[in-house]
């Protein structure tokens, strides 16, 4: 069995991790770190404490009305992406342990399209 990171347990909510397979279970938000457990299997989990968080980006939609998933990107480890039942309540319970200046909206399609349409013109 896998022991938490965390003492204290501020969120539980079920969740998904697009892990190259998408993986269904629960995210636990805590006083030590963000965690990931699979529902079926013991052996597929995420733990990350909050020192090893570089960056919270969030896909956020219609004015913050819908944030369809968000990502942890680590100092070490790469992006870990989630998409959880209430992103918002997940963020919030994530705000309390990381500043906010390293929690950021991702960019848009039309950002993006911008981006690759002002590299092609310069």
């Amino acid at each position: 069995m896998v022991k938490s990171l965390n003492t204290r347990i501020d969120l539980v909510i079920n969740a998904t991790a697009f892990t190259g397979l998408t993986d269904y279970g629960k995210i636990m938000v805590g006083d030590k770190g963000f965690e990931f457990y699979h529902d079926h299997n013991i052996n597929k989990f995420i733990q990350i404490p909050w020192m090893e968080v570089d960056l919270v980006t969030a896909s956020v939609f219609f004015k913050g009305k819908w944030i369809p998933r968000f990502a942890l990107k680590t100092k070490r480890n790469g992006t870990f992406s989630f998409a959880s039942g209430d992103s918002g309540k997940t963020l919030k319970a994530i705000s309390t342990y990381i500043p906010a200046d390293r929690m950021v909206h991702s960019l848009s399609f039309f950002d993006v399209i911008k981006n690759i349409v002002g590299k092609l013109l310069s």
